[in-house]
């Protein structure tokens, strides 16, 4: 079996890994949280560490994945600031007008847009394979969040914003299809997405207060490292990866994931208490995976 179709086989396998990564995340949250830094702040930390360490890397490795084409900056632009920028700013927002719940949920009604926006721009088939899958997903991520459980409010401002964050999250997956089919690499592409996303939240956060979360100490610095590492430079690189071997709709439904590494995460480190919705939620998203990856 050659490279290529080695990587197509793994797909299903890249997809899942970079969701159980991107699960990850509330661990380094809630400690940057802790220090003092906003949810745009850490968002840039995210993306300035990411550029950071996939520039060193390209430099050292294959200085030659450095090389794009002027015409195809949109594609890194959308990807960057259409899908990265625009989803952390949406996101954050919801989670101030609503509660982190709603916000949860309407975060991940992103499959059904990558779904829709695929058929239209890349002709893939809406099957009733994927059909299932994306319901079982929607319900799986209500339970799993607990809003059956709580009296949350919702406002048309909540809730456009929050489906903004959707779409913001979805438009990933539809810009780094047009950058892999124009033969980009995923290093390239990462990078590139990530470099134009540093820039795209500096009107957003406090550069001072982004400085002195970095400075402020080796450990914090080490910190700060570690997150951009294991909660974007490994899972977008291995990601856009397996877009190369699963149509876009199927890898939004593999990466919902996320959600269950994370309350399984919080029942782990923060002795966090399992209800029974959210095992019910479990059970469906790892249903609706299941249905996703044969």
């Amino acid at each position: 079996m050659d490279q290529k179709n080695t990587a197509v086989g793994f797909a299903p396998f890249y997809i899942l890994t970079a969701g159980a990564l991107w699960g990850s995340m509330g661990l380094f949250v809630r400690r940057l949280g802790d220090a003092g830094c906003s949810s745009a702040e850490i968002a840039q930390l995210r993306s300035l560490v990411t550029a950071l360490v996939l520039f060193l890397y390209l430099m050292i490795r294959d200085r030659s994945l450095f090389r794009i084409r002027l015409r195809d900056l949109w594609c890194f632009f959308g990807t960057g600031v259409l899908s990265i920028v625009f989803f952390n700013v949406c996101y954050f927002t919801t989670i101030e007008l609503t509660s982190l719940s709603v916000a949860a949920v309407l975060l991940y009604t992103a499959p059904a847009f990558v779904i829709i926006l695929s058929a239209i721009l890349f002709k893939e088939r809406i099957t009733g394979k994927k059909i299932l899958a994306l319901v079982l997903t929607l319900i799986g991520c209500i339970c799993v969040s607990g809003l059956l459980r709580g009296g949350a409010s919702l406002t048309l401002k909540g809730f456009l914003v929050g489906i903004g964050a959707g779409v913001g999250y979805a438009l990933y997956s539809i810009f780094g299809r047009y950058a892999l089919d124009r033969g980009y690499r995923s290093l390239t592409i990462s990078f590139y997405t990530f470099l134009f996303a540093v820039f795209g939240t500096i009107p957003f956060v406090s550069m001072h207060n982004v400085w002195h979360a970095v400075s402020s100490g080796a450990a914090q610095t080490a910190f700060i490292c570690l997150f951009g590492l294991v909660t974007t430079v490994l899972p977008y690189i291995i990601y856009t990866k397996g877009l190369q071997g699963v149509e876009n709709g199927q890898a939004s439904i593999l990466a919902s994931v996320e959600p269950v590494v994370a309350t399984i995460l919080g029942i782990v480190v923060f002795h966090e208490i399992l209800h029974p919705d959210e095992i019910v939620g479990i059970i469906l998203i790892l249903g609706a995976i299941l249905i996703s990856s044969r």
